[in-house]
């Protein structure tokens, strides 16, 4: 997997935006202003994403490459280092379940007017 396909899958999704607000080398996705992505340009490729705390250890425990978010609340994020052991479709997976738990978090009404983009 290349950054620009981790980039591409993440602004497919409703109502997101993407930015630098940290750093020139990290890459921040945004729904409703709230952080869903967090993407280290560095190789090899590196991210932070949103978790449910007991998917968090399950995914922790099951694969090597998963471990506590780096620079984040540990019990609801985790870092993935991508060395190639986890399918595209594995990491989409890890991706769809940070945004839709910050997408569940938003107001009703915010929910909505995303959903209709």
């Amino acid at each position: 997997m290349h950054i620009e396909s981790l980039r591409e899958y993440c602004i497919s999704k409703k109502g997101v935006l993407e930015s630098f607000p940290f750093s020139d080398d990290t890459l921040v996705f945004k729904v409703a202003n709230k952080i869903f992505l967090l993407a280290s340009l560095d190789q090899p490729i590196s991210f932070n994403v949103k978790c449910d705390p007991e998917e968090a250890i399950i995914l922790r425990e099951k694969h090597s490459e998963v471990l506590p978010g780096y620079h984040m609340n540990k019990k609801h994020w985790n870092t993935v280092y991508y060395n190639g052991s986890l399918s595209e479709i594995q990491i989409f997976e890890m991706i769809d379940h940070s945004y839709n738990l910050v997408l569940q978090s938003l107001p009703k009404i915010l929910q909505n007017q995303i959903n209709q983009l």
